[in-house]
């Protein structure tokens, strides 16, 4: 990592990083993300990287270790989950840069990617430095300007991370300006400390305390040159020792504001640049009117009935052989391996051709009853859920969109005596592979009242539908 006091090597042992994790404090200024990417350049090629960037400045590792950057503005939350599956099913490093994103939606991201990451099936748990710069910003101390449920999900998601994601193969490497302003449940988690320039007391009593260090000694963090950090941890020394952190190879995208000559004109001639009348050919050009915007699902719809009329009337398909039709290409939707990943306003589109591949001009339905068609078809219910499960959509309807396929999977199960189906085929009504978010909306279900689940000894689970006395037979949990 860099130099002691006597020009001695101070090195990090990785293997022992994995297990304990790292925080690094250091006010602005102080060399944080200078010591970050020494840390990310040293061990480049030895272990997975995943960098969470509030600022983009990590993404210039790609060009000298190959990292990928992934640009969460570009996405949704969904999407950026599914990376974070990928990558730990591929082993890839990557920075994900929430540059562009307001605190909000930064925190949003941060959580769904870091959940991702953290329900990623067991087999892909390899070991991963996950490093997050601006730990604050994800895992405050207290509430702030963003909303209590925003906050709450960063800091699980952060939590998570820090205190159990070692048996997950997950070490945490958090940065902070001010411990004051992180969460002490998630600082507390780290083992390893490497403490920049401090200045107010508060701050730099906390890291005395981390470091072992009496309060009188505490005056000694304020001293810290730039790039000086005083370490301690199983990880890096057994004792306090101040390290000057090494050079590193590739550069932020932004820099610290360099001083730079001013314009050397005359004062009188700069007053006449700023004070000049406006030309006199020139007016402001009037603002073109905003257009006005439509709703992704309204112009869907609006594109739906947009269909030409042939040049010759076809007649009337016949209501059983339309039915039929719709059935045919609902199963065909549900049959494509892919469709369970794509959003319902695509999946519309592709059903909208898929229909007038097959005759059918003007489908009788319309997005949200082709959300609630898709739903029970993915469930085995291929006819029209309206017809004969009017009692299981109507205890339903307290759910959103997307969960009726598994509340129907159960129901239906429940309905002809079979066995409880098991938590991977939910994933695959839901459309996630994330058994752990199958768990989490099992217990959202349960929550509206609509799901008793029995587990017995055996480890075998049941589930009950209150509202409509029915009962799946055990089957094995998962």
């Amino acid at each position: 990592m860099g130099k002691d006091a006597g020009g001695a090597p101070v090195s990090m042992d990785l293997e022992e990083l994995l297990a304990t994790r790292l925080l690094v404090q250091g006010n602005s200024g102080s060399g944080k993300s200078h010591l970050l990417r020494r840390l990310l350049e040293q061990s480049a090629g030895q272990v997975q990287q995943v960098v969470i960037d509030p600022e983009g400045d990590f993404v210039t590792l790609g060009d000298r270790y190959g990292h990928i950057a992934i640009e969460a503005s570009e996405h949704s939350e969904r999407d950026v989950a599914r990376f974070a599956a990928r990558i730990r099913e591929h082993r890839a490093s990557v920075v994900l840069s929430l540059e562009g994103l307001e605190a909000e939606g930064q925190m949003k991201c941060a959580a769904a990617f870091l959940n991702g990451m953290f329900d990623a099936p067991r087999d892909h748990w390899y070991p991963a430095l996950v490093v997050v710069d601006e730990a604050q910003l994800f895992a405050p101390a207290g509430g702030g300007e963003v909303a209590e449920d925003v906050r709450r999900a960063s800091l699980s998601a952060m939590t998570n991370l820090m205190c159990r994601g070692r048996k997950r193969g997950l070490a945490g490497v958090i940065a902070t300006q001010r411990l004051a302003k992180l969460a002490k449940n998630v600082a507390a988690e780290a083992s390893n400390f490497l403490m920049g320039r401090t200045f107010l007391d508060i701050d730099m009593a906390r890291a005395a305390d981390l470091l072992g260090m009496e309060r009188r000694q505490a005056e000694a963090i304020r001293d810290l040159a730039r790039g000086h950090f005083l370490a301690l941890g199983p990880a890096v020394a057994r004792r306090p020792v101040a390290i000057q952190i090494g050079a590193v190879e590739t550069s932020a995208r932004s820099s610290s504001p360099k001083l730079t000559p001013l314009p050397q004109a005359p004062a009188e001639d700069i007053k006449d640049l700023l004070l000049a009348p406006a030309e006199p050919e020139w007016t402001p050009p009037a603002p073109a009117p905003a257009p006005t915007q439509m709703p992704s699902e309204r112009l869907i719809e609006a594109l739906a009935r947009s269909v030409p009329a042939p040049a010759e009337a076809t007649p009337d398909m016949p209501p059983e052989e339309a039915a039929e039709r719709i059935a045919d290409v609902l199963r065909d939707i549900v049959d494509d391996a892919d469709s369970a990943f794509r959003s319902p306003a695509v999946l519309y589109q592709d059903f909208l051709v898929r229909c007038r591949m097959v005759g059918l001009a003007r489908p009788p339905l319309d997005l949200s009853g082709f959300v609630r068609r898709l739903s029970a078809a993915r469930a085995g219910i291929h006819g029209d859920p309206d017809d004969d499960w009017a009692q299981a959509l109507d205890a339903a309807r307290a759910l959103p969109d997307d969960m009726l396929g598994p509340f129907l999977l159960v129901a239906r199960a429940a309905r002809e005596g079979l066995p409880c189906p098991s938590d991977t085929e939910l994933a695959t009504t839901y459309g996630t592979s994330s058994l752990g978010r199958v768990r989490r909306l099992l217990q959202y279900i349960e929550s509206k009242e609509l799901f008793v689940t029995r587990v017995d000894l055996a480890g075998k689970r049941s589930i009950t539908i209150p509202r409509l006395g029915w009962t799946t037979q055990p089957s094995e949990v998962g």
